[in-house]
């Protein structure tokens, strides 16, 4: 014969301490939502064009069948080893690049040092450098960046000795930044505020001990 079972269902606030952990812990098994990534990449974007980086694009392919242009960003995170982030892309010079890091990002003095170091070397170098930057291996961190530095003299001079290697590191400090930006996200993403108010949005309930109900 059917039974009818009533259960006391609970919401989030009205749980012990306990319990609440319990459904911390269920929802943060859940993970951040799909792309939660896309607002910093949006912002490394928009970096990049200000440091006069264009990044290089890989076509995806849609489910309806077309493709759209991705943007060559990748990252691993973020408890191993050789996590890290990492792009593609070709840099040269950008005019007022410096003073333009400053009004996007005025309190961030990583971005500022990357900025005056890449125009410093290209002021060395008569602003005619510019470089490729290419992925290479399996794993996605800054040293898996390959750059590769050219002048465009007309008289062709070639780059003065420290430039490959400043714009390298600085590029690299870039990607270093970036993985920092993306750690920050998701650590505030699976913050227990973060978590409380995702419960609360999605009305979730609870058995008194915390265990997923509705």
């Amino acid at each position: 014969m059917p039974e009818v079972i009533c259960t006391t269902v609970y919401q989030f606030p009205e749980l012990s301490d306990a319990a609440k952990e319990k459904a911390r812990s269920w929802y943060r098994e859940l993970g951040p939502h799909d792309d939660w990534w896309d607002a910093v990449y949006e912002d490394f974007e928009r970096v990049c064009e200000v440091l006069g980086i264009r990044l290089k694009t890989t076509p995806v392919r849609l489910m309806g069948g077309g493709t759209r242009a991705k943007r060559c960003i990748w990252f691993s995170g973020f408890w191993s080893q050789g996590d890290g982030a990492c792009f593609e892309g070709y840099w040269s010079h950008a005019k007022g690049a410096a003073a333009r890091i400053r009004e996007y990002a005025p309190l961030d003095a990583t971005l500022h040092g990357i900025a005056d170091r890449l125009q410093a070397i290209q002021r060395r170098n008569f602003y005619q450098l510019a470089a490729e930057v290419s992925h290479r291996g399996r794993y996605y961190h800054e040293y898996t960046m390959s750059v590769d530095v050219t002048r465009n003299s007309p008289t062709w001079q070639p780059p003065t000795e420290d430039a490959e290697d400043i714009v390298t590191e600085a590029l690299r400090d870039l990607a270093r930044w970036l993985y920092r930006q993306l750690e920050a996200e998701y650590d505030h993403l699976t913050s227990d505020e973060a978590i409380e108010e995702g419960i609360t949005i999605n009305e979730y309930t609870f058995t008194e001990g915390g265990r997923r109900f509705g």
